[in-house]
């Protein structure tokens, strides 16, 4: 028999709590604000990237981040989404391959200490990991917001946040409230 409404909703609800109470999600998150607050003293830059839904999320927490967490008097992050240019990414995707659409922008804008969050919910994005790829080799600082068991992305992350899912609506859905505590808590915890 099918579930109602209201049992699916609560069943979906549940997952979703689970998925955020692994206790290695809390971690990363500490690493990942000690991670921007150091980029935002040391002037650096934080750059997004992901794909789909995962697109939307990297503009969405350069968005966030970049302006929510604003206090007066004291430093501001500096931050870009990758997936916002979209002339530019056509250019590279009709040029050179759809593989090299944040690579490219990572070798053009990328310096050492600057950090880059790529958010793929399977973790095997191809041009998510080329930009991990050409940070690392800037000496940037590598995080990813993750699902599926990290995927080829993980190794690739100086700090990895796997979401324990392999359901694409619970891994989006924690990507989303990650990026809203964390935004949340450099606004309200952790001014400089």
């Amino acid at each position: 028999m099918a579930e109602s409404p209201g049992q699916y909703t609560a069943k979906y609800v549940q997952e979703t709590i689970d998925c955020l109470k692994a206790p290695y999600v809390a971690e990363g998150i500490s690493r990942v604000v000690d991670a921007m607050v150091r980029a935002r003293s040391e002037g650096r830059t934080i750059f997004f990237c992901g794909n789909g839904g995962s697109a939307a999320t990297s503009s969405h927490m350069s968005q966030d981040i970049g302006k929510l967490t604003i206090v007066e008097g004291k430093k501001r992050f500096k931050t870009l989404s990758l997936t916002d240019p979209v002339s530019l990414i056509l250019a590279w995707a009709n040029d050179k391959s759809y593989a090299e659409i944040f690579a490219e922008q990572v070798k053009s804008h990328g310096t050492k200490g600057d950090v880059i969050i790529g958010i793929s919910g399977s973790g095997n994005s191809p041009n998510v990991l080329r930009a991990l790829e050409e940070a690392r080799k800037l000496g940037m600082t590598t995080v990813g917001f993750i699902g599926m068991g990290g995927g080829k992305m993980s190794p690739l992350c100086d700090i990895p946040i796997v979401v324990p899912s392999n359901n694409m609506q619970h891994i989006e859905d924690i990507h989303h409230i990650m990026l809203h505590l964390l935004a949340a808590y450099l606004r309200d915890e952790r001014a400089a």
